[in-house]
């Protein structure tokens, strides 16, 4: 029996085949990426726009473009503006930089070793799921209501958070090359610190970012709480006085601030892990 070696053309039950921009794991390049960013943000705006032009919607509730525009000039000359920006960001860096180099350790002890990640672990995944918000009057009994009481609920809020996933991170390390290490006669200390912690810096980094992310929500409450300024502080007061469009250019601002940490994040995985997944230029 003689068989048709010629390929069949697909079935039209198949469908027809996505476009190349929708094929599912191609990747994006720059100028696309930049081009549909650009694309998501104007029809945000646009819509926004329209919504508040109409008929019937609260202004007070949802101010014009222009006047939050207005409001956002007025803000960018302004000193106490860049006061607030300065004590916000002292404030996030410092309870952010302690969490990091205290859960970091305790992170990588954890992944490694199953008797560390049965003492710590336990406390740490209840109290993770503690509100931040919730901590606030006991913080501020315990440290009062100056500038720690507000890096504290930033490392609070952090911490425990960082300690789990850099643990996470460090345990899916691939056990070979543990054993590789292990063949060639490395310590557990040798192999804990210059095999294991080196392998996972890459999702590390990653947990990094996004703590950082979460850092700048906290501190904002803990500046609507007990302030003299800060962009909390000025949020709060803004809303006293019925200052909406204020309040959204202050948002904008915190939305920007995080936007630029995020990019300094990714920019310096690409050039530090090359090596790793996802890196490179």
């Amino acid at each position: 029996m003689l068989v048709d070696a010629k390929p069949r053309a697909p079935s039209r039950q198949c469908g027809r085949a996505p476009p190349r921009w929708l094929a599912l794991g191609r990747p994006v390049s720059g100028r696309a990426r930049l081009a549909l960013g650009a694309a998501s943000i104007l029809l945000t705006l646009a819509a926004y726009a329209s919504l508040a032009g109409r008929d019937g919607v609260n202004s007070v509730v949802v101010p014009t473009l222009g006047s939050v525009a207005r409001a956002a000039a007025d803000a960018l000359v302004a000193e106490e503006f860049w006061i607030d920006v300065e004590h916000s960001f002292l404030r996030v860096t410092a309870g952010f930089v302690a969490a990091a180099v205290l859960a970091v350790p305790l992170g990588v002890l954890a992944g490694a070793f199953r008797s560390v990640a049965a003492l710590l672990e336990p406390p740490t995944e209840f109290l993770r799921y503690v509100p931040v918000p919730a901590l606030i009057p006991l913080v501020m009994i315990v440290a009062g209501i100056g500038e720690g009481a507000k890096v504290l609920l930033v490392f609070l809020g952090t911490f425990f958070q960082l300690l789990l996933m850099t643990a996470d991170e460090v345990r899916r390390v691939p056990a070979p090359l543990v054993q590789i290490s292990q063949s060639l006669g490395a310590t557990r200390r040798e192999i804990v610190w210059r095999v294991m912690a080196p392998a996972a810096l890459p999702g590390i980094w990653s947990a990094l970012r996004m703590c950082n992310g979460w850092a700048w929500s906290y501190v904002v409450v803990a500046e609507l709480v007990a302030a003299t300024e800060g962009l909390g502080f000025r949020i709060l007061r803004f809303y006293r006085f019925i200052q909406t469009p204020s309040i959204y250019a202050y948002l904008a601002v915190l939305g920007l601030l995080g936007l630029g940490l995020d990019w300094v994040f990714r920019a310096a995985h690409r050039r530090l892990f090359r090596w790793a997944p996802g890196g490179g230029p």
